[in-house]
């Protein structure tokens, strides 16, 4: 599976001073993973450490085939994910 970065995804990295690895680290061991009924993307979330604390990372991410492109990624707020599955936002997959 081919992976690549958006210009977005990037630009997002740099912003938010995520380690470049991350997003990819996110995508490959995720095991909670989404599809975003109002992007049409897909989502994979795990807990990791960052800014000094252990928080979950959402990286957004489209599929084609075989190549991925990782198109953003940040940090959820408090029950954020909760309330994005809750109201049917976020289907699990």
């Amino acid at each position: 599976m081919k992976i690549k970065y958006s210009q977005h995804i990037d630009f997002r990295i740099k912003m938010r001073k995520i380690d470049y690895d991350l997003p990819d680290k996110i995508f490959q061991e995720s095991q909670e993973r989404y599809y975003d009924s109002d992007t049409g993307y897909f989502v994979a979330i795990q807990r990791v450490k960052l800014y000094d604390k252990r928080r979950e990372v959402m990286v957004a991410y489209d599929q084609k085939g075989e190549e991925v492109t990782l198109l953003t990624v940040h940090p959820l707020k408090e029950g954020q994910k909760e309330n994005r599955v809750e109201n049917g936002r976020w289907r699990k997959i």
